[in-house]
């Protein structure tokens, strides 16, 4: 297995690429590991070839050694651009295991011409259980869920022009060079389009989450800002733009909704009113404060709410909406970021103030008792915009789901109509 703390020459980069974007021969090492690792909330899941499976990330996003190996895939792209790329696969139908068809032949040489399918796959019009080991890791590499099918999403990422995902490439480039410096000894990763975060320490990834991060219109922001503190068990105050935009119109569909949810109003003295003394027709509602009692189970912020200094007002927290995680798209916030298997999160958070381990943390959490805690020291946190990557010998694609790479290049957007529309507010009963 190759030692990724050194770096990667050109030579093996590219006979990487030509074996699979990453050393297939190498992946069995790290294949029980699966992408992300054993995961209580989430798992994916691979079958077929395990030479074909994506190990789980051991290189930082922001890390020199990423910048190099995005480098080289550039190269290698450019090599492919000027050969003519690759040819799209017709989409008249979905392909999954045991179809017979000539879109299955097209589906195998894009699949081989990125090394997702062992170049010796043939040509063959029968989707047999290798093509679909080949499907699930170019979905996986493009931030699909696993499925081994190519329907509407799959078929859009297949059949992006390799000039596109060459200047994806060349531009993130840009970004990844600009995180390139001392990030500090331990620090939080969130990359938006991948609605993924990583701990990092000591230039090694501790672990990895899935996240939830901002719908298009209410955007997770780009910030390097500090984790100050962990809140155990806390109450959530409802911010003012979502009394307008979905709690006031959650109530005039639902009139116990509040009561439902234990979201409680007071007045600017602190009164406690009841739902029935505000006219829900109006905009009253934004004169109030709005606050839900703490509690998991319910509680939008879940059990744990961590603390980031920075002025856009967001945060990272908990859910109790953990269903999210095993999406592939996750843009379904207000712009905050919802964590998964929290209590992992916290832990590292946590390690260096003494006396915080798991137990503990499980302990508070159970006690349902309101508790914060500063974090000593406080931790640096990178929430990037990157869309195109390479790292461990493997090029990852992710969606332009906010628009900012400039060009048309995305998969997932083509066909998210029918995505989650979830927010912070717990949905109606």
């Amino acid at each position: 297995m190759h030692d990724f703390s050194k770096p990667v020459s050109r030579r093996t980069f590219a006979r990487g690429l030509a074996l699979g974007f990453g050393g297939i021969a190498a992946a069995p090492a790290l294949a029980s590991d699966g992408f992300f690792g054993a995961q209580a909330e989430w798992t994916p899941r691979f079958d077929g070839d395990g030479r074909l499976r994506v190990p789980r990330a051991l290189t930082p996003l922001l890390s020199p050694m990423t910048v190099q190996s995005t480098e080289m895939a550039i190269t290698e792209y450019r090599r492919m651009a000027a050969d003519g790329g690759w040819r799209d696969v017709p989409s008249a139908q979905t392909l999954r295991l045991g179809v017979r068809s000539p879109a299955v032949s097209a589906l195998r040489q894009r699949l081989m011409y990125t090394g997702d399918l062992d170049a010796g796959a043939g040509a063959s019009q029968i989707f047999d259980s290798f093509v679909e080991a080949g499907v699930r890791r170019f979905q996986t590499r493009h931030g699909l869920n696993a499925t081994g099918i190519v329907a509407n999403q799959t078929f859009a990422a297949l059949n992006v022009p390799v000039q596109e995902r060459l200047r994806q490439l060349e531009l993130n480039l840009v970004r990844l060079r600009a995180f390139s410096g001392n990030l500090g000894h331990r620090h939080v990763t969130m990359n938006i389009p991948a609605a993924a975060i990583e701990t990092v320490e000591g230039g090694q990834i501790v672990t990895h989450h899935t996240a939830g991060v901002g719908k298009i219109d209410r955007q997770s922001p780009v910030m390097q800002a500090r984790a100050l503190a962990v809140n155990f068990n806390p109450f959530w105050t409802v911010p003012a733009s979502i009394i307008r935009r979905d709690l006031i119109p959650k109530m005039q569909q639902d009139p116990n909704y509040l009561t439902d949810n234990r979201i409680r109003i007071y007045t600017r003295s602190g009164q406690e009113i009841a739902p029935s003394a505000v006219n829900w027709n109006s905009m009253e509602a934004t004169n109030y404060m709005f606050r839900q009692d703490p509690g998991g189970d319910v509680n939008s912020l879940g059990f744990v709410r961590i603390d980031i200094a920075n002025p856009h007002g967001v945060y990272m927290h908990d859910t109790p909406a953990k269903g999210i995680f095993g999406d592939d798209y996750r843009f379904v916030s207000s712009g905050c970021v919802r964590v998964q298997n929290v209590r992992d999160f916290v832990n590292w958070l946590l390690k260096d103030n003494g006396g915080w381990d798991r137990d503990r943390i499980d302990e508070v959490i159970r006690s349902g008792q309101r508790l914060d805690v500063r974090l000593q020291p406080a931790v640096n946190v990178y929430w990037v915009y990157v869309t195109a990557w390479a790292a461990d010998n493997l090029v990852q694609f992710r969606d332009d789901i906010y628009r900012r790479d400039g060009f048309s290049a995305g998969a997932v957007a083509a066909a998210s109509t029918g995505a989650a529309d979830d927010d912070l507010l717990p949905p109606l009963r």
